[in-house]
Parts: structure tokens; sequence; C-alpha cells
């Protein structure tokens, strides 16, 4: 096709992904809409120098007429108006079964934070997702053991890769087309129809945003494809993660503008925390332990009573964090402590007013069910619950201390054996990785090597005294190593690499994933 070069063969068994036909629909999204994804893209690094010069971020005065509106965003369709519990987990077939057949109100299938995003993995993950919505999905493992779809199963939502990655192999006009409309334009083009006559819909769940002009440019791609394929307006659903800072002084305006497609906002913890350190790196106060930076913690009780009370006043469903434990056959003790924990969040979630929450695995879909059910009974949500005690306090947002916080020597060693541990999994092709029982993504490792930059740069000091410098990190590293197999382990050497290079940097690296997708596959 002219202009259009597909630089790597189809897996095996995904022929019928790569059309003609469905290149042609990506390849026209793409030269639509990737100008103003670029310069959307550039509006961020503009808007970072303001924050790098001491800007605080605020709610923008050009849209208080949206804000003070008595607008409501589209009614939920039936398969989206009770979501207590959502299970998430990447495209990889045998995994798609479990969190289909596991109990939970949702799927959401990701292409994003918990897929190496390999060519395999993402042209695979395209015949999966049209096999699961076809239910022709099965799966046999080198064992023998057959996984099949039960007669129920979850709504599937899909999440597409964010605005700022790219799809390397495959260019539109001598440039890599954006990874967002490669991976939306195909699964919608393969399913649009065939989700739609099984009385479901083409839905989304859409990360990284940090404006409604983000969101208008989504809600423009919706408008534009489904007229490209006769579907009808409104049909495509999305769900946004308001896990970046912008975001979140922003929340009316994103529903806003993509009210005739909104489902609902969704409360993200460990992105959300990174995004923090990386728009307020130059002046913000320095955070301790991310173990200590619990949703509890003043300016994240802040950001998720505004997110609530956002969704509720304009009809949308306002969904809960992740709980990330795998349990565990050989510790009962462990599992019981963890589910404790999962059930105080999932009280905590449901107190504040939320519709639903998220899970990791398919064995905390009953603990997070049975907190839900308790409360609600036969309620499908609690959007009734206007929590008109919420203020919207900007300062409330970007004060981020955190009452007796400390940086321990544990909490150190952590994030360099984590972010190390997922960075060699994510480039051998895992981005779904189990690390110390929870199932572990990049957003780990995001938040991670951004504390580790942040306390080196800002030569913050241990609870023990030492002061936290570029030779601490190296000693920690080298000293860390050995836990994690050495540099012969798996991708360890270049895990170490890329590490290195985004701690040591002078500067903050946008995204690790940026750096990463270099050396992949």
């Amino acid at each position: 096709m002219e202009g259009l070069e597909v630089l790597s063969r189809a897996p095996e068994a995904t022929d019928a992904i790569l059309t003609k036909e469905a290149l042609a629909f990506v390849a026209r999204l793409h030269r639509a809409f990737n100008p103003r994804r670029q310069e959307l893209l550039a509006a961020r690094a503009v808007r970072q120098k303001r924050f790098d010069a001491g800007e605080l971020p605020g709610f923008l005065p050009e849209t208080k007429a949206v804000r003070e509106g008595t607008w409501k965003v589209a009614a939920a369709p039936p398969d989206l108006q009770k979501r207590w519990v959502e299970i998430t987990g990447p495209v990889e077939r045998k995994m798609m079964i479990n969190a289909l057949n596991s109990g939970a109100s949702v799927f959401m299938a990701d292409f994003e934070d918990s897929l190496s995003p390999t060519w395999t993995n993402v042209i695979q993950g395209q015949q999966n997702l049209k096999d699961a919505v076809r239910r022709m999905i099965a799966y046999t493992s080198p064992e023998g053991k057959e996984y099949r779809l039960n007669e129920e199963v979850a709504t599937l939502l899909v999440r597409p890769r964010g605005w700022h990655l790219p799809e390397k192999h495959v260019l539109v006009d001598g440039a890599p087309v954006s990874a967002s409309l490669f991976d939306f334009g195909l699964y919608l083009f393969h399913n649009g129809y065939a989700l739609k006559e099984r009385g479901t819909g083409p839905y989304f769940y859409l990360p990284k945003m940090e404006s409604h002009l983000e969101a208008r440019l989504w809600n423009d791609v919706f408008t534009a494809a489904q007229k490209d394929l006769s579907i009808p307006h409104g049909t495509i659903r999305a769900t946004i993660l308001i896990e970046t800072l912008p975001a979140a002084f922003e929340m009316d305006e994103i529903l806003f503008e993509l009210k005739d497609h909104m489902s609902g906002l969704n409360a993200g913890r460990w992105d959300y925390l990174f995004s923090l350190i990386k728009k307020l790196r130059a002046h913000a106060a320095v955070l301790p332990d991310r173990a200590q930076v619990t949703m509890t913690v003043p300016f994240m009780r802040a950001y998720s009573g505004l997110l609530v009370k956002t969704c509720h006043r304009r009809g949308a469903h306002a969904m809960g964090g992740m709980a990330p434990f795998i349990p565990t056959r050989k510790d009962a003790e462990l599992n019981a402590k963890a589910l404790a924990k999962v059930k105080a969040d999932k009280d905590r979630e449901i107190s504040d007013g939320f519709d639903g929450t998220w899970v990791a695995h398919p064995d905390l879909v009953p603990t997070a069910w049975e907190v839900f059910e308790k409360d609600l009974g036969t309620k499908p949500n609690q959007k009734d619950r206007l929590r008109e005690d919420v203020v919207a306090d900007a300062r409330a947002l970007t004060d981020l201390a955190v009452p007796n916080g400390t940086i321990t020597d544990a909490g150190l060693r952590l994030n360099v054996n984590v972010t190390l541990q997922y960075l060699s999994s994510w480039l051998s092709g895992n981005g779904a990785a189990a690390i110390f029982n929870l199932m572990e993504d990049a957003a780990t490792a995001e938040i991670s090597r951004a504390q580790l930059w942040q306390w080196i740069d800002r030569k913050a000091t241990l609870a023990d005294g030492r002061t936290i410098t570029k030779e601490l990190y190296r000693k920690v590293r080298d000293e860390e190593l050995p836990k994690v197999g050495g540099l012969g382990n798996g991708r360890m050497k270049e895990a170490v690499e890329i590490l290195d290079r985004l701690v040591l940097a002078d500067t903050f690296a946008e995204f690790l994933t940026l750096d990463a997708y270099t050396v992949l596959e």
C-alpha cells in the first residue's frame, strides 16, 4: 500500500489481523490525527517547562463554564452499569481466558502497562481479542490442560497504548504509526460489528492523558472511526485513567469532551504518583518510601475524593484502584494477611463512593465482590452519592507532604531490585511480572525509578542519616544484582544499563518505556 510499510511479518496464525483493509483504516486514522497528537505532545513539554520554573498546576480559568455547567455524560450501556470488580491483564491467551472466566464484572485486556509490546505480543494480542469476541478463544497448555470460556464471562474492555508511544514496526509515510491509533484501529476494525451484534460494544480504557485537549482528540478519533465504519455515533465507550497530575485538574473537562462516548474515570495509584514526581520534580516535597504513600495520605485523599465527586455529578462511574497481590499455595498465613489488606482497601473505596475496583488475580475477585455486594446489595453502582463534602482544592492536590514519611535503606533497595527485575522481564517479552507476590507492571517500574532519580537529584537523606547520591545508588545496585540472578540472568545486563541511564541522568526522562522500547524486538 502506498505510504504504508510493515517492517515485520505477521506472527504465526495472525495473517487475518494485518489485512490490507485493516491497515488502510489505521493509516487513515494516523494521517488524519497524528499531526494533532504531535502538537499535544509538544504542548506537554511546554507546560513542563512552566512547572520546572515554579508554576503549580491549577484549574483552568478558560474552562470554568464547563466545570460550573449542569451537563451529564451519556447513560452507560446495560453491560457497563455494574462494574463492581474489574480484573486486568495483558492480551495473552491463557490469562485472557482466566480473566474472562474469573467472575469479575469487567476484564480490561491491556496493550499498555502490563504488556511488553513486542511485535509478536501486539499482533497475537489482536488475534486473541478477535477470537475472544467470537467466543472461539481456547488454549491447551504444554501439560495438556485445556482452557475455554465459560457460559458467563466478564464484559471486555481494551486499553490501547498511550498517546506518547509509537509502533515502530509499521510506518505511515515514513514515520512510525501512533501506537494508540494502531491498537485502537485494529481492534475496532475487526470487532466493532461483532461486538454490537452480541449486545455489547467496543469499550476502551484510555491511559496517560494530560489534558482535556487530548481527550478531545480521542473523541474526534471515535467520531471519525465510527463514521468511517458506519457504526452508530456513541457506540464506542471509554473509561479514562486519571493517572497524571494535570488530568486531575481537568476531570470535568475530560468528561465533557468525551461525554457522548463516556463511561467513567479511574483512580490509578502508581502512575499518578509517578506523574506527581515528574511534573513537580523541581520544587515539590520529596516523597518517602513508596510503600508509605498510600491512598490515605492527604493529597491522595484529595485526588480520589475529587474524582468520585466529579464522576457522580456528571453521571459517570468512579472506578477505584488496583489490588496487585498474587495468592500463593505455599503460605496460608501470607495469603490471609494480604487478603485482609485487600478487603480493608476495598472497604475504604466503597465508603468513599467508588462504583467498582480493580484486582490483578482471579483469586481476589471474591474478596472484592463481597465488599461491594454487602454494601450495594441490588444496586449496580452508587452514582447517587454526590460527595458534596469534597471541595476542589488545588493546594491539597499539590501538597505532597506525607506525615511521618521516611526514606529507608529497605525502600531504596526495593526500588532498585524491583525495577531491575521488571525491566529484565519486560525486555524478555513479559510485561506482567510476579515479583514478591505482587503483579507488577510498567507503572511500578516508573514510580520506582522516578523516586531513585528524585532522591539523588534532591540529595534526600535516608532515615539512618546517609545522603542518597549517585555513588550510593551504584553501591546498592551492585549489592542487589546477585539477589536478582546477576548480569547473566535473562536480559539483566540491558536492564542495568537502562536503569543507570534513567537514574543517573541530570534530566528526568519522560517515560521508561520509550527508552526500553528501542531495544525491544
